[in-house]
């Protein structure tokens, strides 16, 4: 069997049907290879050889020992078995205890004078000492030497506990596992030698022998470290062979004009751009001014500038005479980015029109629902380049969209699109253009290096002069009423203040909303029993609305915002609420990101334990973005020692985006940044944890760089091509390619 294809041999021919089935089934083990990456999950420890009358209390223990007494006894009306066997080496006595289907086994091969090995935790009950549902391995009492020889062996051993399930427990997987282990020394080694020996790490086929069969914890941690190596290594190559395909890539550099536009722009701001904005501008306008396509991520905190940032880098690119794309998620979200890049432009945005600017250029709309006649202007400014900047949402994508000469596409919350339209628009240059990627969702480092690592990244989290602290605090509604009538009273008080306020809910209360909430219910699968215990359906912006306007809010001017309302209701809505004809705006999540009213002061988020820990820090950052101080009042009925009121409490207690951002990756772990959540498929995090292995990702990261840079190809690397090819499948290349 040649190197490769031992991996490749599928689990049926080693295992059989039955078990392969299972495997394939239920585990998404296929190949032997597969098989050989299940590493176990934890170790049980059997503990050295004691006598009875010495066991330590609390400890895993192994004792040799004969059965001098074994009985069945029924509880709970005949329902329940249980089975009692007492033991004695000469020493002294120990009760044995085996409970429901575990008791036929050893009901049958523990009989009085059998002589065996025992392996449990030690635990006290009815102040015997006693072990509960040990293992054991019986003894041969004519062979003194062979009996020894296996003592010794299973006294010592570390017992692998592998990831299973109701159909294929732990143990059944170890077995299967021992028919594979001899496979592991045909494992094709990725690492490059250099990089092996340099950093002392023990050669694959020993990490997975020791992974799997350790004799000391010291061979566990030499697998793990290996291991770890291996997953961060591969990965980053991948990651670097991107980057490094990008730099091959032609692009027109749009390099600095003296006098145009953007001086032009920058003569009429009201304020200096902070330390970290001339920082992260001066990193984008390198780039841009190169003749390989930009790739970069722009992450900073709510609040931070990033819009402005992004709009300089966008006149930058309409002076060097191309034209800049700005990509948004929603409708809601397009018409406030061209709200607000047209008011901070003024007569700039108004090129060729009357009254506007010689250096102007005209800054268009597109989205799905325009009008005919605005949508054909629109397009017909485009192919002509009359139009310097496009805001839109996906209808920027669509076949008929052409332009003069796109140079720079923005991409606003990266995480909503996939990567077919992120490349549909970038394919619409007559090269590729400079990419701009922005995200309000503060990423921790190792996130950014692995999940967005075929971009460069630029970090803003200094915020602007003037913001003001947002205080925030936890209402519970179920427990203490009053508080949630504090609450509204707050709100009034901030409204009387001259002031403004939201209110979000997580539904919107029409009858498509009802109709979409049965349907999932009907294709539910059982819930968790958090979820299980909240059988209210979430409350609804129509139906709270109402009930402020009537009740706690009456008198006050309130306003509902939803997804499903017309654009151009929306768009009246915001506009109210902008020039603060509106007092309060009971909306859904469409406020999340890049709304931007300096007079809203207050937010109420109800049912606030349904948004993920990322939203909740979005829809916070709505408030606070003037003078005047920030309130957010996170209303829930979950019960006070729920993991959802804990998630809230960390809300509450931090603005650190970066801090909330770590917290939320340890609540879904690594699953979900690699895995299901966001690719579709099985996360290849096994043993790397993007939480606390930073240190070995950043240098898989610096060692990556420099092994594309020697040998983009990796021809000199064949078993690192071998294993770049193994880990990323089709879906996972694909999901890479989202950056």
């Amino acid at each position: 069997m040649d190197r490769v294809s031992a991996f490749d041999e599928p689990l049926k021919k080693l295992l059989g049907g039955a078990t392969a089935k299972v495997m394939a089934e239920h585990l998404d083990l296929h190949t032997v290879g597969d098989l050989l990456h299940h590493y176990p999950r934890r170790y049980e420890e059997r503990g050295r050889l004691t006598t009875l009358t010495e066991l330590p209390l609390d400890e895993h223990v192994t004792v040799v020992a004969q059965v001098a007494d074994a009985r069945v006894m029924m509880f709970n009306n005949g329902r329940g078995k249980r089975l009692e066997v007492t033991l004695t080496d000469g020493s002294g006595r120990l009760q044995l205890v085996f409970f429901g289907h575990g008791v036929h086994k050893p009901h049958k091969e523990l009989l009085p004078g059998r002589r065996a090995m025992f392996a449990g935790k030690a635990s006290l009950f009815n102040h015997k000492m006693q072990l509960a549902h040990p293992t054991y391995q019986l003894l041969d009492a004519n062979d003194e030497d062979e009996a020894t020889e296996a003592v010794d062996a299973f006294a010592g051993q570390l017992l692998p506990i592998y990831p299973a399930c109701k159909q294929l427990d732990s143990w059944r997987i170890a077995k299967a596992v021992d028919t594979v282990l001899p496979s592991a020394q045909e494992a094709v080694d990725p690492l490059p030698p250099a990089l092996r020996d340099g950093r002392g790490l023990v050669p694959l086929p020993e990490a997975l022998l020791r992974i799997h069969r350790p004799h000391t914890k010291a061979d566990i941690a030499a697998a793990r470290d290996r291991l770890r190596w291996d997953e961060a290594f591969v990965l980053q190559v991948a990651l670097a062979r991107r980057r490094y395909a990008d730099t091959q890539l032609p692009a027109v550099a749009r390099r600095p004009v003296a006098g145009g536009l953007l001086d032009a722009f920058d003569a009429t701001l009201p304020f200096t751009l902070t330390e970290g904005q001339q920082k992260v501008t001066g990193e984008i306008f390198d780039a841009l001014a190169t003749e390989h396509p930009m790739h970069r991520l722009l992450q900073g905190e709510v609040g931070s500038g990033k819009t402005l940032v992004a709009l300089r880098a966008m006149l930058r690119t309409v002076d060097a005479g191309g034209q800049a794309a700005m990509l948004a998620p929603t409708e809601v979200l397009a018409q406030q980015h061209h709200r607000s890049i047209t008011e901070m432009m003024g007569e700039l945005a108004e090129g060729g029109l009357l009254g506007g600017s010689d250096l102007g250029t005209k800054v268009v709309l597109l989205t799905g629902s325009m009008g005919t006649a605005a949508r054909r202007q629109a397009l017909l400014d485009l192919v002509t380049g009359e139009a310097g900047i496009v805001i839109g949402t996906h209808a920027l994508i669509e076949d008929k969209v052409r332009f003069h000469d796109l140079g720079l596409v923005v991409v606003d919350e990266q995480h909503r699109f996939g990567v077919e339209q992120r490349d549909a628009l970038r394919s619409k240059g007559k090269q590729p253009p400079h990419l701009l990627v922005m995200t309000a969702t503060p990423i921790p480092r190792t996130v950014a290096m692995t999940v967005f690592g075929d971009l460069e990244t630029s970090v803003l989290d200094q915020l602007p002069a003037g913001r003001s602290p947002i205080a925030s605090h936890v209402v519970p509604a179920k427990d203490k009423p009053h508080f949630l009538s504090r609450a509204w009273e707050r709100v009034r008080e901030e409204v009387e203040n001259g002031h403004q306020a939201y209110v979000v809910c997580p539904r919107i209360g029409d009858d498509a909303d009802e109709a979409a909430e049965k349907k999932g219910k009907a294709g539910k699968k059982k819930a968790a029993p958090e979820e299980d215990a909240e059988k209210r359906p979430p409350l609804a912006v129509l139906d709270i609305a109402d009930q402020l306007a009537k009740g706690p809010l009456a008198g006050l001017r309130v306003e509902v915002l939803h997804g499903r309302m017309p654009p151009d209701d929306k768009d009246d809505v915001m506009r109210r609420f902008a020039d603060g004809r509106a007092d309060v705006l009971v909306a859904t999540t469409v406020i999340e990101v890049g709304v931007n009213v300096p007079n809203a002061t207050a937010m109420v988020i109800m049912d606030a334990d349904r948004f993920g820990v990322s939203q909740l820090h979005q829809l916070r950052g709505r408030v606070g973005r003037g003078s005047a101080p920030g309130l957010c009042l996170l209303v829930s009925e979950a019960h006070e020692a729920s993991p959802a009121r804990a998630r809230l409490s960390a809300v509450a207690a931090t603005l650190d985006g970066f801090e909330l951002s770590r917290i939320d990756l340890e609540q879904r772990r690594e699953g979900d940044v690699l895995g299901q959540a966001q690719s579709g498929v099985r996360s290849s995090l096994r043993v790397l944890s993007v939480i606390d292995d930073e240190e070995v990702i950043a240098a898989a990261r610096e060692e990556a760089v420099r092994v594309v840079a020697d040998d983009p190809c990796l021809e000199r690397l064949p078993e690192l091509r071998t294993a770049l090819d193994a880990l990323l499948d089709k879906e996972r290349e694909e999901y890479l390619d989202k950056g």
